[in-house]
């Protein structure tokens, strides 16, 4: 029987206005469902991989709607609990020209953040797994949520079950000490880290996020500093909110790779690096290298920037013919 890949994360409901609108003028909202881990998750089913999804929704129709969602794209929800009192809701506000893309959060008191560990069998969660991704948002949510992340990571580790997490750190749900505190001994589980950050180092070191060679040292320290098998993160330059440089640089302990540039035109920046997050996954779970890897969560993340909502509905097949070289736009006959 195939191994599963495990995630682990909060779903809300995502409500944007349609086209560039803005929130103080729409009288209508776009409605779909997203959340990091999630989106990653539907990103490696659609790649074809056994994956399971854990979290946890309130027992009425929306929180079935969001079940719905992921067996819908072939994400096993066997453990996903029913309960609470609400699911986390988020505001989007699409970015153009020089305006900025703008969330705002209504998840407080949400059914995933309030769940206790002891709901969880996490055992017998990861009993068939052979990989388990979380990201940086999750523990953020909660002291439950952080104890339970932990939970995870550690007995994925003692199972031999390889483990990613995504770095990404959200201002608006945690201070950055609180961040640091909670993030350098979940980096220390981790296998494989997805991002770089270099307050989990000094908080007086700066480095510039969009460009190859300057990311370079903040990978090799903290490679050094948590042993970590591989660390990659993106690298962004960005125009404006409707035009960014989109590349990616990766760090085994012995040797960098540095992906293609991609010149991207966006219509929907959210999920763009989820959708890096499961092209790497994919490619290290499948037996790939990591420059081979990096090289094609680059692209998988370039093509999520071209579509609505929070999820990347693109195949193998059409990532490989971006890395091929064929991002014309031309009609596929």
């Amino acid at each position: 029987m195939a191994k599963k890949i495990v995630t682990l994360g909060e779903i809300m409901l995502r409500l944007s206005p349609p086209g560039y609108n803005r929130v103080v003028l729409t009288n209508q909202f776009d409605a779909t469902y997203g959340g990091s881990e999630a989106n990653v998750a539907i990103s490696l089913s659609r790649f074809g991989k056994s994956i399971a999804h854990v979290t946890k929704v309130p027992e009425h129709a929306v929180g079935q709607a969001v079940v719905d969602h992921l067996r819908r794209h072939g994400v096993d929800s066997s453990f996903v609990l029913r309960g609470g009192e609400r699911l986390g809701v988020y505001y989007l506000e699409n970015g153009v020209s020089m305006r900025s893309p703008q969330v705002i959060y209504d998840r407080k008191g949400a059914a995933f953040a309030e769940a206790s560990v002891s709901e969880y069998d996490i055992d017998s969660i990861l009993s068939d797994a052979d990989w388990f991704h979380v990201s940086g948002i999750t523990p953020a949510l909660s002291d439950s949520c952080a104890e339970l992340t932990t939970r995870f990571m550690t007995a994925a580790r003692k199972k031999g079950i390889t483990t990613s997490i995504d770095l990404n750190y959200r201002k608006k749900l945690w201070s950055r000490e609180k961040a640091v505190q909670t993030l350098m001994p979940l980096c220390r589980l981790s296998d494989v880290c997805i991002g770089a950050d270099a307050s989990l180092l000094s908080s007086s070191m700066d480095v510039q996020h969009d460009d190859v060679a300057a990311v370079q040292p903040l990978l090799a320290a903290m490679q050094k500093e948590f042993g970590f098998r591989y660390i990659v993160t993106t690298v962004r330059v960005s125009h404006s909110a409707s035009d960014n440089d989109w590349s990616a640089v990766c760090y085994d302990g012995s040797s960098f790779h540095a992906s293609r540039q991609y010149a991207i035109r966006i219509v929907d920046r959210v999920g763009g690096g989820d959708g890096f997050a499961a092209g790497l996954i994919y490619g290290l779970h499948s037996g790939w290298s990591l420059s081979e890897s990096t090289d094609f969560a680059t692209a998988a993340g370039a093509l999520k920037h071209t579509i609505p909502g929070d999820i990347n509905l693109v195949t193998v097949d059409e990532v490989n013919e971006l890395m091929r070289g064929d991002g014309s736009g031309k009609v596929q006959r």
